[in-house]
């Protein structure tokens, strides 16, 4: 298995849709009325209905999962801030890029950052990645 390379970039781009929300919701049980309720949400500091943030941060599994370091990849840590809202409808961009790579063990450390059609940034931090050696070897 090879060690990804420091500044190796990936990203994932997606729009958000009300039904990643019902989904979401019915994985977690995440009812919370700022995601439904338009009434409600309007009155709330976001001022309209906001995507849950584990729909949102979602997009990073798939571009770990899949892309960077790829099949085989689960996160050890995380440490996500929250920077804006997103909305249905926002296209939202995952990226991540190696800030570290470790040649003794399939551990890698990413920056994190998903940012909105308008290039805001609602998400911002850092990630440790592990990857199967088994199931990368079958990708690779």
């Amino acid at each position: 298995m090879t060690t990804p390379e420091i500044g190796a970039v990936a990203r994932r781009t997606r729009t958000v849709e009300p039904r990643d929300i019902a989904l979401f919701t019915e994985i977690s049980g995440d009812r919370n009325p700022i995601h439904y309720d338009e009434e409600v949400a309007a009155a709330s500091r976001f001022g309209g209905l906001v995507v849950q943030g584990g729909v949102t941060s979602g997009l990073l599994n798939a571009v770990v999962a899949e892309d960077l370091p790829g099949p085989g990849s689960v996160f050890l840590e995380v440490g996500w801030r929250f920077l804006a809202p997103v909305r249905p409808g926002d296209e939202i961009t995952a990226e991540v890029t190696v800030t570290d790579a470790r040649a003794d063990k399939p551990v890698t450390t990413l920056a994190t950052r998903i940012t909105n059609q308008d290039g805001v940034v609602v998400l911002d931090g850092t990630a440790v990645v592990w990857r199967d050696p088994a199931v990368a070897a079958r990708f690779t």
